[in-house]
This record gives C-alpha cells, structure tokens and sequence, in this order.
C-alpha cells in the first residue's frame, strides 16, 4: 500500500488555448514497505497529470519516478493504488488552481 508523504502540484499552463480544461501536474512522494515491488533504497515519487474539465476528471497519466537518480521505474500501480492516487489528486487539485 501507499504511503503518501508530501506532495506539490502546479497547473499547467496552455500558451495556445488549444485544450479543453485544466491540467496539473502533481509531484507525490511515497513511501512503500520493502516487500513491495515498488521499493527502492532511493525513495519513490509519482509524477501525475491530472485533468479537470466538466466532461471528465481524472488521472490523464502517471510515471513511476526513483528520487535520487530521477530514474523511471517501468511499473504500473495496481487498481487499487491507482485510485487512491486518483483520490488523493482530487482531493488536493485546488492547491495548484491559479488564484
């Protein structure tokens, strides 16, 4: 299971005007017990672009980041973690709104 440690989100700009919606990105720590896959000695963070538009909402993509390398983990989050990570952007979205 994930644990969510500290976390920064920023929304993300569109220069053009082109997208529908906003996006933000979220950076998230977690820590994650030794026995689980996603352990690393170096830590772990999951980087999240997540949509809110009034057709949908929701995560549009995530990676798997190890802290100290900033190097990709090519693993996925089960169901269940990916929800809670979905949860945890809806509920913290409107720290990164523009004010």
């Amino acid at each position: 299971m994930l644990n969510f440690t500290s976390y920064t989100v920023d929304q993300i700009k569109d220069a053009f005007g082109i997208l529908s919606g906003q996006r933000y990105e979220f950076m998230i720590d977690v820590e994650v017990e030794e026995d689980d896959e996603l352990y690393t000695e170096n830590g772990l963070y999951i980087r999240t672009l997540y949509l809110v538009d009034e057709e949908k909402t929701g995560i549009l993509k995530y990676e798997l980041i190890e802290k100290v390398t900033n190097r990709y983990i090519e693993l996925e989050l089960e169901e269940d973690e990916l929800q809670a990570v979905e949860s945890f952007c809806k509920e913290h979205v409107q720290d990164g709104a523009v004010k």
